[in-house]
């Protein structure tokens, strides 16, 4: 079993992560910015969710929003409670499956989570982008659009390299900002009731189905890992990570089914939704300012959740050049901010090309890439149970070892339905399967070259969990 006190030889089994500098108080996230950073690496906000209703109809979709946390969310809020308490190490599930599996499940982690970042981050200034030309079409003549979205991710990196207490803090307020327009959709539809049953609107073309429907509600429910990575800048993370995660779910689950619950009292016909839509149906609702103030919103949440993924991402790189998987050069911080600058610009330079390739949003092959690394986790929790029975978890799955194994079943059931339903999808003119298998693939191969240019090995960790203070 794999301990602190390991030797210096480094076996497929490591104990943790290498040290990180220790961040001072006055710089590290508490409750409140840590729940809002949440919220922008889950959801954003309700963008994003009106082909659930389209698919589904009112009902069947209050539903979906109302089950998928509770069998999706809740248990990987659970898991992310009891590892980040047990483990706030630098990187997050990286360092947790690393220390329960070994290097090369540890180092497919953090593969398969920096894949799925192309493919996820490509899209967030894309939609700050169409938000702005609701109001601005100025901005859809020549490139402009493209400037706008490197410009997007310019700030963000700008953000993120003066440290996790600006990022977060800017979260809450936009947290507050993109709430407002839907809070006045709640209050507003009852004095509406009944009223937009026969409302005009332009012909939706979405084709979602309630099983499309599903899918597309796994992907707005995912994302509660991503806030892990960066456990050593959390105050007291062994009590701030478990209280963050469970009331993030709260927010987010609420987030989504109020809005819905309210416009369903107008009888505004199902068939009426479809993504990007929100706009529309407040300008029905309350007029052309609710109408901006959603469209305004929707730039906040596309903003607020790159900016959020940022601070996420860029610690993998960081985490993996402090244990020899990467130049150490990913290592360095910023001497006052302590915030990983080079590997938030090498990221930023990753992503910035992606805005040219104009990718859909490909949910299906998302949740497939981003299911195994989450499978992944959930076997961490397992077998870091069976092997470190001792370790001190101030919070802990219920249940015991049976709670341990059976609390990731429901997410992984869910996750089968994704892997049968991506052989109907299609990516480059292969399936949406084939096409994950090739990126998971790559992993593998991308890990013996790491061997072979580094073949003494990688680091020992010799970090162990903060204190509670």
């Amino acid at each position: 079993m794999a301990t602190a006190s390991a030797p210096q030889q480094i076996t497929e089994n490591p104990p943790a992560l290498t040290a990180v500098p220790n961040r001072k108080k006055s710089v590290r996230l508490t409750l409140w910015p840590l729940v809002a950073a949440t919220f922008f690496m889950v959801s954003g906000g309700t963008y994003g969710t009106e082909d659930i209703v389209h698919g589904a109809g009112y009902g069947k979709a209050i539903l979906i929003l109302l089950l998928t946390p509770i069998l999706w969310s809740l248990p990987t809020a659970f898991m992310i409670g009891e590892l980040s308490s047990a483990l706030p190490y630098e990187g997050g599930y990286y360092a947790w499956v690393r220390r329960a599996m070994g290097n090369f499940w540890g180092f497919q982690e953090a593969w398969l989570s920096l894949v799925a970042s192309i493919f996820d981050m490509a899209i967030y200034p894309t939609l700050f982008v169409t938000y702005l030309t609701t109001m601005f079409p100025w901005f859809q003549e020549n490139h402009r659009g493209l400037v706008v979205g490197i410009a997007v991710i310019a700030m963000c990196a700008i953000l993120n390299i003066a440290g996790v207490k600006v990022v977060s803090t800017t979260s809450l307020w936009m947290f507050f900002a993109l709430s407002a327009p839907f809070a006045a959709i709640v209050l507003l539809a009852p004095f509406k009731f009944g009223a937009l049953a026969n409302a005009v609107t332009k012909p939706t073309t979405s084709n979602v189905d309630i099983l499309g429907g599903l899918l597309i509600c796994m992907w707005n429910y995912m994302g509660w890992d991503n806030a892990s990575t960066i456990a050593t800048e959390v105050e007291r993370p062994q009590r701030t990570y478990p209280r963050a995660m469970l009331v993030a779910v709260c927010i987010v689950a609420l987030s989504y089914m109020l809005p819905f619950g309210a416009m369903w009292m107008t009888k505004l016909p199902a068939s009426a939704w479809e993504t990007g839509s929100w706009a529309e149906i407040a300008g029905l609702l309350g007029g052309p300012l609710l109408r901006v103030a959603v469209v305004l919103g929707g730039m906040i949440s596309a903003f607020g959740m790159f900016n959020a993924l940022v601070m996420s991402y860029s610690r993998l790189p960081l985490a993996m050049a402090q244990d020899g998987m990467l130049p150490g050069i990913f290592a360095k911080l910023h001497p006052k901010s302590r915030a990983p600058w080079v590997s938030i610009i090498a990221l930023a330079i990753l992503w910035a090309p992606c805005l040219l390739l104009g990718f859909e949003r490909l949910i299906t092959l998302d949740i497939l890439i981003y299911g195994l690394s989450l499978g992944l986790e959930f076997a961490a929790l397992a077998v870091l149970r069976v092997r470190e029975p001792e370790l001190k978890r101030p919070f802990r799955v219920p249940g015991g070892i049976f709670g341990a194994f059976a609390i990731g079943v429901p997410p992984v059931l869910m996750l089968a339905f994704d892997l049968i339903h991506s052989e109907h999808e299609s990516v480059w003119n292969m399936s949406s399967l084939e096409f994950g298998a090739i990126l998971i693939g790559l992993g593998v191969v991308a890990y013996g070259v790491n061997r072979l240019l580094k073949p003494e090995g990688w680091a020992v960790s010799e970090q162990t969990p903060q204190p509670q203070e």
